[in-house]
């Protein structure tokens, strides 16, 4: 296509919200008008299918319950006064909870103020609060924040020291929807341990996340924590960054969280309207299904052009992947859906990817974003009438249509700045986008059967090393390791057994493995208490 006739094509196909001043070009899509007729039916299903959700149909019916992220930037829509007081309750108490805390009416036991914040949480819990602090925390915060959000013990060690020499006066947050979740579970008992080890009561620092009588919440209150915030049964972990999950930490760095949620209401009105051509939402998802064939068959890039944004690939991996990573559609029939995600930065990228992009497999689809505003105040010229901004914005034009003169499709997302309500709409966008990819394949994107799965798996295992270190304790003698899997019952296990051995040998577990270590079914284990 000339550059005219392309030209021609971005206007017909360009979206822009002036309430927002948000674009959304899709015009380096492939698309034409007979395809999007071809997929009028499949959208018309979506846009009904999201109106039922909205209204509260039962939308995860493997747990029975009603998926509402969206009431909770304008809970007006919630279906029940119940679910309306819950989410302006915990609203309220956001923004009364962190004012005393900016002001020391809330403080640590030894200190004027809470100067700190510890998060201690995994997946939606998590990467949402993560990007929402990299996108919009000043560069002198409020509160400084940082995350535990995973179990390798020296990535929490990192922390910790980090955060020594302001211990006392560090807020930590541990945010468990069911409060049983392990990662955050044993997170917060290292965190706790650390605390206690460096003479700090640790209830007199802690806030709980969570739902009202789960595990977690009645810890809280067993331990006299400081405070407990609702996490609601309506809202996914993958959707919870509007809730008091990604609230109540912005809030305490001092991110507008208001400005945020009228920003994703905004976005939600847009992203209302029947029609595919003037739903931003839809357009995200019918380039979706145009360039995966409707079966994942391409992966997600995600480009921003703007260092505060470079986390917003890592949580719409989350949102996306574990939306619509489905083994069975609605039906029960296997098919094995899903959109993989990745990302990097402009133009990091440049220097990184970007060759395999242009030139080699042509397995994936690109979504840049675009920052207008480069920076507050006046840019150095670097040459005459030219700044580092100016050259970034030639790398991502420069980029894109490189790679579209290649064959390559894109999207591309532009916003005015980066801020609380950009960001917010941002969120809405690709929430609202999942939904309708979700209704356009026939799949549930409300539920995460392979997560659980992984889950269990991994208390199988744990169960295992328990059995082995009680068979080792209370043996006289060497065992070998086919003697040890069956004695425990787990002769088909036997290599899950190796691994949880040299695991705990490595760890100086009281476990000791003697032999020739490239012949593993040869080795005596033998156990040493320390």
């Amino acid at each position: 296509m000339n550059k005219i006739a392309l030209w021609q094509r971005y206007k017909s196909l360009l979206y822009y919200n002036q309430e927002l001043g948000l674009y959304l070009d899709v015009s380096r899509m492939g698309f034409d008008d007979s395809f999007v007729r071809e997929l009028s039916g499949k959208f018309q299903n979506a846009f009904v299918s999201m109106d039922a959700l909205e209204s509260g149909e039962i939308a995860n019916p493997d747990e029975g319950r009603c998926v509402g992220h969206y009431w909770l930037r304008d809970p007006q829509l919630a279906p029940n006064k119940e679910f309306k007081e819950q989410i302006i309750t915990v609203l309220e108490k956001i923004d009364t909870f962190t004012k005393q805390v900016h002001t020391g009416n809330i403080k640590p036991p030894s200190k004027d103020k809470f100067t700190n914040i510890l998060s201690i949480g995994i997946g939606g819990s998590a990467l949402g609060p993560e990007f929402v602090d990299q996108a919009l925390s000043s560069d002198f915060p409020l509160m400084e924040i940082d995350f535990i959000d995973n179990l390798d013990p020296s990535g929490i060690d990192k922390v910790l020291i980090k955060l020594k020499p302001h211990l006392d006066s560090t807020l930590v947050l541990v945010i468990s929807k069911s409060g049983g979740t392990l990662e955050t579970r044993y997170g917060m008992r290292e965190v706790e341990a650390f605390y206690k080890k460096n003479g700090l009561e640790f209830a007199k620092y802690a806030v709980a996340i969570t739902m009202p009588g789960s595990l977690l919440d009645k810890y809280a209150t067993q331990q006299g924590w400081l405070d407990s915030f609702a996490m609601l049964d309506w809202v996914g972990g993958r959707t919870s960054e509007l809730s008091a999950v990604g609230l109540l930490p912005a809030a305490l760095q001092g991110v507008d969280i208001h400005q945020m949620l009228s920003g994703a209401k905004e976005m939600d009105i847009a992203t209302r309207v029947h029609d595919v051509y003037h739903n931003p939402a839809a357009l995200l998802a019918l380039s979706w299904y145009y360039a995966t064939d409707g079966r994942g068959k391409k992966d997600m890039v995600i480009l921003p052009y703007k260092d505060s944004l470079l986390l917003f690939s890592r949580y719409l991996q989350q949102l996306v992947m574990e939306s619509l990573g489905k083994e069975r559609d609605l039906d029960g029939n296997i098919v094995h859906q899903g959109i993989a995600v990745y990302g990097n930065k402009g133009s990091t990228d440049q220097h990184a990817y970007v060759q395999q992009l242009r030139e080699g497999v042509p397995n994936f689809f690109i979504t840049f974003i675009e920052v207008l505003e480069d920076r507050l105040g006046k840019s150095l010229e670097l040459e005459p009438g030219i700044t580092s901004g100016d050259y970034l914005s030639g790398f991502f034009q420069g980029t894109r249509s490189a790679l579209y003169e290649n064959g390559r499709d894109s999207i591309t997302i532009t916003i005015a700045e980066v801020n609380p309500r950009s960001v917010g709409a941002l969120i809405a966008l690709y929430e609202r986008a999942v939904g309708f990819y979700a209704s356009m394949v026939n799949i549930n994107a409300y539920h995460q059967p392979g997560v659980e799965a992984g889950k269990k798996a991994a208390a199988v295992i744990i169960d295992l090393q328990t059995k082995i270190l009680a068979l080792l304790q209370s043996s006289k003698q060497p065992l070998d390791l086919t003697s040890i899997a069956q004695d425990i019952q787990a002769q088909e296990d036997i290599e899950t057994v190796y691994l949880i051995l040299r695991h705990l040998e490595a760890n100086r577990r009281g476990i000791k493995l003697i032999g020739d270590r490239s012949k593993p079914d040869t080795l005596q284990v033998i156990f040493e208490p320390n």
